[in-house]
């Protein structure tokens, strides 16, 4: 019997997804942990097997290391282009993490996402484009759009402690410092056939927002935690004025 997973639709590219540096997830974990604490909030609610979505705040450099290393699951992370430079780019595409082009079309990273979800693997998203408060001020669409293809689950994740308050967005976690890293209840979109019309990606990705934003004030209630606030001064992580929050406030 096929699974649901089975019949999401085939990518352009044919070879299976990889994570050439899984078996050296815990090694990293346990270098990690020599700098600060890393918890795992409800980690059970990432399901154990089957294609799943991650939608995860954004507040600094390490957030996405830290999803990749410590998430339940290995997960393929979107990750600006600008980080595939030099020895970085094969360390990235060998952890099995995903370019993104932010700043125009990208079809190549949609493919790459469809086919690490018909292999039944975790994508991993940051709704809000740019490293910020965390707050999901800003939200774009990819997370609701891959789901609407593909009928995964969407899981919420809320970081917390990845930046300290008052730090730039490059900056580390102080040693010592206690990252909770908060997983909630599996959000299911209807899976639509194509045409995907923008106008139900944007009210799903809205519909989504709501979601992640009441599971932001569940992170917050369980672990006693607050975020970073704004980055600091002037500083700001370029990101296209694209999402739908951007496109309410225009």
């Amino acid at each position: 019997m096929k699974s649901s997973y089975d019949e999401l639709p085939l990518s352009a590219e044919r070879r299976p997804a990889r994570y050439l540096l899984h078996p050296l997830r815990p090694l990293a974990r346990f270098l990690i942990r020599r700098r600060i604490k890393v918890r795992i909030v409800d980690g059970h609610k990432l399901p154990a097997r089957g294609p799943v979505i991650l939608a995860c705040n954004h507040v600094g450099v390490v957030d996405g290391p830290l999803l990749a290393i410590f998430a339940p699951r290995p997960v393929h992370a979107l990750t600006k282009q600008e980080m595939f430079k030099g020895f970085m780019n094969g360390f990235l595409l060998g952890a099995g993490q995903i370019p993104l082009d932010r700043f125009n079309p990208d079809p190549l990273a949609v493919k790459r996402c469809l086919r690490v979800l018909r292999d039944g693997g975790v994508v991993g998203i940051f709704p809000e484009g740019s490293r910020g408060a965390g707050e999901f001020d800003r939200f774009h669409t990819g997370a609701a759009y891959l789901a609407l293809v593909t009928g995964a689950p969407i899981v919420p994740v809320v970081q917390f402690g990845t930046r300290d308050p008052g730090a730039g967005s490059h900056s580390l976690p102080s040693k010592g410092v206690t990252v909770d890293m908060v997983f909630g209840d599996p959000i299911q979109l209807p899976k639509r056939p194509w045409p995907r019309r923008k106008r139900e990606v944007a009210d799903r990705s809205l519909e989504l927002r709501e979601h992640l934003l009441a599971h932001l004030d569940h992170a917050k209630a369980v672990t006693g935690r607050t975020l970073p606030g704004p980055l600091p001064g002037k500083e700001t992580d370029p990101d296209p004025a694209t999402g739908v929050t951007d496109a309410e406030a225009s």
